[in-house]
């Protein structure tokens, strides 16, 4: 990684979490980007971050902006000399709404001021970082390293394996005009679960990851299920489980929430008809007066980079 004197930009994808049944520990990454470039300037003009594109109201300009607050996370743990910032972002993922645009602003921060301080961390201490700041990998881990990634925290370590695939398959991105926010759906949880629908997530969740890995993806309409979270957050999202069904009748394999919503993403075989599958998810969110965009995206590869 190289800055260009005391500046550097940072390019995140979005990702989506959980990927149904591995909740808080799948994710995967997407090909749409949020952008900042970091400079450092005198500590005496303080912070100052200009964020340009969607959703841009929602993004505090100072330092309580969550950019700029992980770039001083770093900083301060490599007791670097006091400075001022300013943080430009262009923005493309929306924000609350389950594509992670939290997690993009901590990485980018966290990787600018691994490159400003010389720090030298490599992605995998990039992701326990990040985990700090976030709380959990799900979304940091395939921000940071790309593809789909399977984490676990063991003792304050985080361990995130990028699976070996080679995605031969399209995702259609439903993004309705409302805002969900985590803490709002995580609230919808129950504090515990039947052992019977632990076990009904969990092997699908294997059976997930042995999907994508072997590319046997006839096993997706299964794999993609989930009782952990799911359930608790459909109500949520007036619409969401007849879009569901739109896009299996449509032809996707299935659909999930991603993250914790209110966006969902349908997993569409290269084959089927994309724009079919993302009008058809559109449907139940129009008869309920909810504007929506769909996009197709695919899986980025390669993660969060210095452009």
């Amino acid at each position: 990684m190289a800055a260009n004197g005391n500046s550097v930009t940072i390019q995140v994808p979005a990702t989506s979490a959980n990927c149904g049944p591995g909740f808080d520990c799948l994710g995967l990454a997407c090909t749409l980007y949020n952008t900042f470039t970091y400079t450092l300037v005198p500590k005496e003009r303080g912070v100052h971050v200009i964020s340009l594109g969607m959703d841009t109201s929602f993004v505090p300009t100072g330092h309580t902006n969550l950019a700029a607050q992980a770039f001083f996370h770093l900083w301060d743990k490599l007791n670097k000399a006091e400075v001022g910032l300013q943080v430009v972002s262009h923005i493309e993922v929306p924000v609350s709404r389950g594509l992670g645009s939290s997690s993009t602003a901590v990485v980018a921060g966290l990787m600018a001021a691994n490159v400003l301080g010389g720090a030298g961390l490599n992605k995998q201490q990039l992701v326990t970082e990040a985990t700090e700041m976030e709380g959990h990998p799900d979304n940091v881990a395939p921000a940071i390293l790309g593809g789909m990634t399977a984490s676990v925290q063991d003792n304050g370590q985080v361990y995130s394996l990028k699976l070996p695939m080679v995605p031969h398959y399209k995702l259609v991105v439903l993004v309705p005009d409302m805002q969900l926010p985590t803490a709002k759906a995580r609230a919808a949880l129950p504090k515990t679960i039947s052992h019977k629908d632990a076990v009904y997530s969990v092997s699908r969740a294997a059976l997930l990851i042995g999907s994508m890995v072997t590319g046997h993806y006839e096993y997706l309409p299964a794999a993609l299920q989930d009782k952990l979270h799911q359930p608790y957050r459909l109500p949520l999202i007036p619409g969401a489980e007849e879009a569901f069904a739109a896009a299996r009748e449509a032809g996707a394999y299935n659909a999930v929430i991603s993250g914790s919503g209110s966006t969902l993403m349908a997993y569409v075989p290269m084959d089927g008809d994309v724009e079919k599958v993302g009008k058809a998810m559109q449907e139940p969110f129009a008869k309920r007066n909810i504007h929506s965009v769909y996009h197709v995206l695919k899986i980025d590869d390669e993660g969060a980079k210095v452009l």
